[in-house]
């Protein structure tokens, strides 16, 4: 791709797409240890530009604290919360914030450099990345709303959506960085639908782990491979299953994500089995590594379902997700091109 570019310009773009995938990335752990901490509602208001900066004098800190103070998490859950306590809230809420702030800059940026030297027909694509990010900063705040009225949490369905996005936003930086890096030619490769279902999975799976995440259902059944001491949990009914209300049932929350990981793992047997029967030598990497993060990822699903979704191995899975999601964006790149 982008033959007419000269190296120095697709050095420089190279450079900035991956800078900005790490930092997205950041901005993915840093969400998620939001939640983790249930900091997410200790900022009450938009703040678009205001909350650049972070409060500097005990008077700003207060009107912080007071606004917090009428949420119904601190009415119900948090009524006995001291100040000191409070920043340590408002301290991961504002930097996932302001993080967000920092990745629109430094995309914008750049871009409107590069639209000057190489082109807008060489960028244009880029612009529907920032898009994306500037709608991100929007579904942010549509997410955290859902939390300030009768709730002491924030909706599981706007954060799976909110999260989805960001995985969105981070496969199409990646993706337009290995358009970039690699050399793109038609070989033999698989000729199904197999690759394109795998990662539909893996997004799918990510939607039912921001639901996980959103109800706390990894505090309950923390048990391994049973739940407590049935393979499906006994506070409810297999028929239930196949109901929408399903979705918004901690325990069955639970289940799917627990099973959809071991379909994955099915599928990824199945497409690891075609790739090496075909003899699909150029697959066989990105294969290998794929499947060294899938089983990474479910041994720490497993331990955060142990752990009660300890903090540090609960992120460590959400870290984890990442690298499987950007595994699966290669193996379906180099399946499709090179």
């Amino acid at each position: 791709m982008y033959n007419e570019l000269n190296n120095k310009y697709r050095g420089y773009l190279s450079y900035w797409l991956l800078f900005m995938f790490f930092l997205v990335s950041s901005m993915i752990v840093v969400g998620g240890l939001t939640r983790l901490t249930d900091s997410g509602l200790s900022i009450t208001e938009w703040e678009f530009l205001k909350g650049f900066f972070p409060p500097l004098t005990n008077n700003e800190w207060e009107d912080y604290f007071y606004s917090y103070q009428k949420t119904t998490e601190f009415k119900l859950q948090n009524f006995s919360m001291t100040l000191n306590e409070f920043k340590v809230i408002f301290w991961w809420e504002w930097g996932h914030r302001f993080l967000g702030r920092i990745i629109g800059l430094l995309f914008l940026t750049p871009l409107i450099y590069f639209s000057i030297k190489i082109g807008f027909k060489n960028t244009y694509k880029y612009y529907l990345i920032f898009l994306l990010i500037c709608f991100q900063g929007f579904l942010g705040w549509y997410m955290v709303e859902s939390g300030l009225v009768n709730n002491v949490d924030v909706s599981h369905f706007r954060l799976s959506v909110h999260l989805l996005f960001a995985f969105i936003i981070l496969s199409l930086i990646y993706w337009n960085y290995l358009n970039l890096n690699e050399n793109i030619k038609f070989e033999k490769k698989l000729k199904n639908f197999l690759p394109e279902t795998f990662l539909f999975l893996i997004f799918f799976q990510i939607i039912i782990g921001a639901f996980v995440a959103g109800m706390d259902a990894g505090k309950i059944y923390n048990s391994w491979p049973l739940m407590g001491s049935t393979y499906f949990p006994d506070d409810n009914q297999f028929l239930n299953l196949f109901k929408l209300t399903a979705l918004s049932e901690p325990s069955l929350v639970q289940f799917i994500h627990r099973n959809l990981a071991y379909f994955i793992l099915i599928v990824y047997g199945i497409l690891y089995f075609n790739i090496y029967k075909n003899k699909i030598q150029k697959l066989f990497k990105a294969i290998n590594i794929l499947g060294l993060i899938i089983i990474l990822q479910i041994i720490l699903g497993i331990l955060t379902v142990i752990g009660s979704a300890n903090i540090l191995v609960a992120s460590l899975h959400q870290l984890s997700s990442i690298f499987l999601v950007t595994s699966t964006i290669y193996f379906l790149f180099k399946n499709r091109f090179n």
